[in-house]
């Protein structure tokens, strides 16, 4: 079986577990295969939990389920020194941070504090305790969530802050026939009726489907496209006056590499040797959407930013 094949089968089968959310799998997956972290935005109830879960089952790697709250402290997430008097020295205690595939649960419930340490993890790569700096471990990738409705007592993150994840994603209710499916899936499990498993992804052959991904062809072309498309936001005033009147502050070179990275995944999951710009476009709302913030009059107006990345997207065409 190819890895491609691999990863497909991995997908199939999580549809079938996590029912009405085929967006939010993809995703799930596009971020795994690029190295990137996931925030994910929905009314409760919606599987986001069981996704991470099951998708943390299926692959090597030790799983851990963080709840944000706002008596949250620091070494609640990275550990502490603990003093061993016997030994008459202190000995790190690693937290829960220190596991492959974290769940951080609803993140905007914690300070900002909380926050930043979850944070250091996830841009440079290693946590900071006392005079030490521990590294994480290859496989290492945090999927937040926040609700969306129940707004009070929560610490909203900073647009630098958010820049760290690599997508975005926005879920919503599934429709009736998923709603069916979902009631006859929880049955069957309430009467211990499995499905049958797959076999285990090893970290190995993840890293080998990451290198294939950045091996993929993409022409220059479609590079040029790209970067035409980060412009556009931070130099709308080149391409239209009304654009620019929208836009606040345009997106940073972190959406440059996420765009790519994650077009990438999004054609390799896709059984394609290439990328095209469909790709590009298949990604770029979840890529932009916590990154490209709008000015007053865009929000007076009614806009949203995945209405401003539907303007964008006719306006920059293919060179």
């Amino acid at each position: 079986m190819s890895l491609v094949t691999e990863f497909q089968a991995l997908q199939q089968a999580l549809n079938q577990t996590i029912v009405g959310q085929p967006h939010l799998i993809e995703r799930m997956l596009i971020a795994l295969l690029s190295d990137g972290h996931l925030l994910v935005e929905g009314p409760p109830g919606l599987a986001k939990t069981k996704a991470i879960k099951t998708l943390a089952q299926q692959l090597e790697g030790r799983f851990h389920r963080i709840q944000f709250t706002p008596d949250l402290l620091p070494a609640d997430i990275t550990g502490t020194e603990i003093y061993r008097p016997e030994t008459a020295s202190f000995e790190f205690q690693a937290g829960p941070i220190f596991h492959n595939l974290i769940l951080a649960d609803e993140i905007n419930r914690a300070p900002a504090k909380v926050q930043s340490a979850l944070l250091e993890a996830m841009g440079e790569g290693q946590v900071s305790v006392g005079k030490q700096s521990i590294s994480m471990e290859k496989l290492f990738m945090v999927m937040a969530t926040q609700n969306p409705i129940e707004q009070e007592g929560t610490y909203p993150l900073p647009e630098a802050q958010l820049d760290r994840f690599m997508l975005h994603v926005n879920i919503d209710y599934p429709d009736r026939d998923s709603e069916r499916l979902i009631l006859d899936l929880v049955e069957n499990e309430a009467r211990d009726i499995q499905q049958a498993p797959l076999n285990k992804i090893d970290q190995l052959t993840l890293f080998s489907a990451r290198d294939e991904i950045l091996n993929i062809h993409m022409a220059d072309a479609v590079k040029t496209y790209i970067v035409e498309l980060v412009m556009i936001t931070r130099q709308p005033q080149n391409y239209s006056a009304e654009l620019a009147q929208q836009i606040a502050y345009g997106v940073s070179p972190r959406a440059t590499l996420a765009l790519s990275r994650g077009a990438r995944a999004h054609a390799w999951l896709h059984g394609q040797d290439f990328v095209s710009p469909d790709n590009v476009q298949a990604v770029i709302h979840d890529v932009f959407r916590h990154r490209l913030l709008l000015s007053f009059e865009a929000e007076a107006m009614g806009k949203t930013v995945d209405n401003l990345v539907d303007e964008i997207l006719n306006w920059v065409t293919l060179v």
